[in-house]
């Protein structure tokens, strides 16, 4: 029987790539990953070991994604993450914690795209 094995990536539109680029890669701290001639303008950064985000220069939607439509990418510390946003000037919610016992902060990126960074509960 097929299996889906994980995640390969996600895409989203995007108002403008290289804003949108720059935030990823500076602030969240992806890295950029070589990228096909598509098109259309567009940019991809790594999640993690095995995973993309697909940047798509295309904004069909100009308002703002609903909060239900989001990624989420798992931290080592939530503390740290709220500290860095910060710094960055980033506006976010939480860290708060999750009825498992996870903590949780979303943020919206130049576009408006929702991101979780989750904090899996402690073993």
């Amino acid at each position: 029987m097929p299996e889906i094995r994980n995640l390969d990536h996600v895409g989203i539109h995007v108002a403008d790539v290289p804003t949108s680029q720059s935030f990823y890669r500076d602030v969240l701290q992806l890295e950029s990953l070589p990228r096909p001639e598509l098109g259309f303008p567009g940019a991809w950064l790594r999640i993690g070991t095995a995973q993309a985000l697909h940047l798509i220069g295309k904004n069909s939607r100009p308002d703002n994604p609903p909060a239900e439509r989001h990624f989420a990418v798992t931290v080592d510390s939530a503390a740290a993450w709220a500290d860095r946003l910060r710094e960055f000037e980033i506006p976010f919610e939480g860290p708060k914690p999750r009825p498992d016992g996870a903590t949780q902060i979303f943020l919206r990126d130049p576009d408006g795209h929702v991101i979780e960074l989750l904090e899996p509960a402690a073993d």
